[in-house]
């Protein structure tokens, strides 16, 4: 017998007259319990996983966190030592990591228990082809590990490294995971495509700085978020453009947000569609071609938007569109409006 059928099974037998108890409150599916470390257990050498959490959660995106030196993990330090004011070397030298971690740095992982909530699902079989994709009630995650790696800002592979290879992944199941703090289910006005849960499951606050404008710089290969003093708040890796859908330099403007959004697939805008694709209305979900968000721009046919595919973030190319991972995206969701200028650069 089943939990939920033993507790069925009790319920049902209640006596008759007594008042019922009160209803427990629901346990909130995104909160995950941190589980202390084992005794005896040796300090972990994370140094450049511990920088990255750190980056990420001051809003400076190295992408995907990976314990691994590269393009984003050197643009994302630049980002912080200008906002720092520190020298712009690129390095995780002795300055940056002192102002990064300040006193008290928060580690690199975690362990924690996994919410049964959050491991329900549904889950599901994604096709490549998007007409096949038109026809699922939703583009979920396609399994348990995707949907924890995407929580955790990470993919994947990283999470099977950072655990045992025999380690099991299900609810109430204990596994290491990148420091991404939980998030509360946010209550937003008006919300009726599950915005605030979004947010939670991708470890992302309701509340964030807000942009007077945004540069997406191609040579870079960022998005930078400014506030009204010009001065940076927030740096995310991008996707931008390719040979055949170059990046529209220029001055653009945000003309609206589609949270959660359908996908509406028009085989003439895409050079490499197949000449038996049919336009096509796609559901929402993390697993969608623009991912949990659309950032719609006034260049028509063009936005900034979510993905699929974290991983591919800054090493492949776009249709034009500005892609960044799912939880970038939603965190640069909460910090613009219709009306803040976009200027793409070379």
């Amino acid at each position: 017998m089943t939990v939920t059928q033993a507790n069925e099974s009790a319920s049902s037998q209640e006596p008759q007259g007594k008042a019922a108890r009160p209803a427990a409150p629901a346990a909130d599916p995104y909160a995950f319990v941190i589980v202390p470390e084992p005794a005896g257990a040796p300090a972990r050498a994370d140094s450049v996983l511990q920088a990255q959490v750190a980056l990420d959660r001051a809003g400076f995106s190295p992408g995907v966190l990976d314990g691994k030196e590269g393009m984003s993990f050197t643009s994302a330090l630049k980002g912080f030592q200008e906002a720092r004011g520190l020298p712009l070397t690129g390095q995780y030298d002795e300055a940056t990591a002192r102002a990064l971690l300040g006193d008290r740095p928060q580690p690199a992982t975690w362990l924690v228990k996994i919410p049964s909530g959050f491991a329900q699902g549904p889950f599901f079989a994604v096709p490549k082809d998007l007409n096949d994709q038109a026809r699922l009630p939703a583009l979920g995650y396609r399994n348990l590990l995707e949907k924890l790696a995407e929580r955790f800002h990470t993919k994947p592979e990283v999470l099977v490294t950072l655990n045992r290879p025999d380690t099991r992944v299900g609810a109430g199941t204990t596994v290491r995971v990148p420091a991404i703090a939980n998030q509360p289910v946010a209550r937003i006005e008006g919300d009726e495509r599950g915005w605030g849960e979004t947010l939670a499951s991708l470890g992302v606050a309701k509340d964030q700085p807000q942009a007077d404008h945004i540069v997406v710089d191609k040579s870079d290969g960022v998005l930078r978020a400014y506030d009204a003093q010009n001065r940076l708040i927030a740096q995310f890796p991008a996707t931008m453009g390719s040979q055949h859908d170059p990046l529209p330099i220029g001055a653009w403007e945000i003309k609206g947000l589609s949270r959660n959004p359908d996908f509406h697939y028009n085989p003439d805008l895409f050079w490499d569609a197949s000449s038996s694709d049919q336009k096509a209305v796609l559901k929402p979900g993390p697993n969608g071609p623009v991912g949990v968000v659309w950032i719609d721009l006034s260049k028509p046919h063009y936005g900034i938007h979510g993905t699929p595919e974290p991983q591919t973030i800054g090493r492949t190319e776009s249709h034009g569109c500005i892609r960044l991972t799912n939880w970038d995206a939603a965190r640069l969701a909460q910090m613009v409006r219709s009306g803040v200028k976009a200027v793409f650069q070379e």
